[in-house]
């Protein structure tokens, strides 16, 4: 049973969770998530979200997420990422935030608010505790922990700190996590045994994965995703060197004041990291800025 696309692509992922159709699969995954007890699993959701711009799918910062309401009135999003921007803390309240007071027409009371939960599925770890894949949070008292009220509610799931662990799924949510880990495979053939909503799920991917135009719409997806990694790699890159620059120019300072002004543009044509390395190492013994002129290959 071979996969047929990458199930972390959110485009994927829209189309298979995100559709009146499917709503089943959907509600299915977001009761596994919340942990809904018997007797109070959502059976009804409305989902919000506008018909999706096929030219939206080339922008590599667009956010392709599935946003629905309760019977109740309760908000919950979900959100795909693949590519890790470092800023998902903050980027999550921010987003919560705008959901969250997007509620209330000008002149409308507070008590109208209803709960509003963010669901972060991720691709990468974010979070220090290497054992929990699936962390919530609530806004909590720090010593009694008594919550203020219920209506934040916050999820992270880790995708890779579940791959780490070595026991077979137990729960309905490790093994939706396994699907959406692009399992295959007997270790795919034993979740699907257990899981029929799973196994709707990998139906609606290979329907997905047939369709000509859908595939061109995945590609565009894949091609905007990795265009977001290698531009977010190039720029890590590029803070290396200039944090590497910047000890340097330090050093340089430190070591001759004034006349380390004429030093600093010979930096300009260092590009790599282990060459700043090994530089910043020298530094430590030279005592002339005729050395250091050698050291940066501009010997008189």
């Amino acid at each position: 049973m071979k996969r047929s696309v990458n199930r972390m692509n959110d485009y994927v992922f829209k189309r298979i969770f995100g559709s009146e159709e499917n709503k089943d699969i959907l509600l299915n995954f977001l009761n596994a998530v919340l942990n809904s007890r018997s007797g109070y699993e959502l059976t009804e959701i409305e989902l919000l979200d506008r018909e999706l711009d096929p030219d939206f799918l080339g922008d590599k910062y667009a956010r392709l997420d599935i946003l629905g309401r309760t019977a109740k009135g309760s908000l919950i999003n979900i959100e795909v990422q693949i590519v890790n921007q470092y800023n998902i803390e903050k980027r999550t309240l921010f987003y919560w935030a705008k959901l969250y007071q997007g509620q209330l027409q000008s002149g409308q009371s507070h008590a109208l608010l209803k709960k509003t939960v963010t669901i972060n599925v991720l691709n990468f770890i974010c979070l220090p505790d290497a054992s929990r894949y699936h962390n919530t949070y609530h806004v909590r008292e720090d010593e009694t922990h008594q919550v203020l009220n219920d209506d934040l509610e916050i999820h992270f799931l880790e995708l890779p700190k579940l791959l780490c662990r070595t026991s077979t799924p137990q729960t309905r949510l490790e093994k939706w996590l396994l699907y959406l880990n692009n399992a295959e495979g007997k270790e795919l053939e034993e979740v699907l045994m257990s899981e029929p909503m799973i196994k709707k799920a990998l139906t609606c991917e290979q329907i997905f994965a047939k369709s000509a135009l859908e595939r061109r719409r995945y590609e565009l997806r894949e091609k905007a995703i990795m265009e977001e990694q290698t531009l977010l790699h190039g720029a890590r890159e590029e803070g290396k060197l200039e944090g590497a620059k910047q000890t340097i120019r330090t050093i340089l300072e430190i070591k001759f004041g004034a006349e380390s002004a004429v030093l600093m543009p010979l930096l300009d044509n260092i590009t790599e990291l282990d060459d700043l390395t090994r530089i910043t190492q020298s530094l430590l013994t030279v005592t002339t800025p005729q050395e250091v002129k050698n050291l940066l290959g501009q010997p008189d």
